[in-house]
């Protein structure tokens, strides 16, 4: 499932996904605790602003780990401001330098 912004999640329904547009954060905490009281199993989808919202239900969850899977979608407008947060966890264990971006044959970056 997706929360997030209206144009975020649309594309996401396309596909099949069970999609809540405009979510807020009161809609995060009634939706994983529905998932967490039904016992189900989910990969739910959160936009930036609701990913970093907090709430007992989203820690929890995200502290727990196992059958309902809570991660971070990027910003719809800004792409290319995201930063996921593994990135700081590779920053410790393999050094500063470790996610600077590499042009190799080819113009890709890596």
């Amino acid at each position: 499932m997706v929360l997030g912004s209206a144009g975020l999640t649309e594309g996401f329904s396309l596909i099949g996904a069970e999609v809540y547009p405009d979510a807020d954060h009161a809609m995060v905490e009634q939706v994983l605790g529905k998932l967490a009281a039904e016992g189900a199993e989910a990969l739910v989808l959160l936009e930036g602003g609701l990913a970093h919202g907090g709430g007992e239900w989203l820690n929890r969850l995200r502290n727990e780990g196992g059958r309902i899977v809570v991660t971070e979608l990027p910003p719809l407008a800004a792409p290319q401001d995201y930063a996921p947060a593994v990135d700081e966890v590779v920053r410790m264990v393999l050094g500063p330098e470790a996610l600077k971006t590499v042009t190799g044959e080819g113009g890709v970056g890596i």
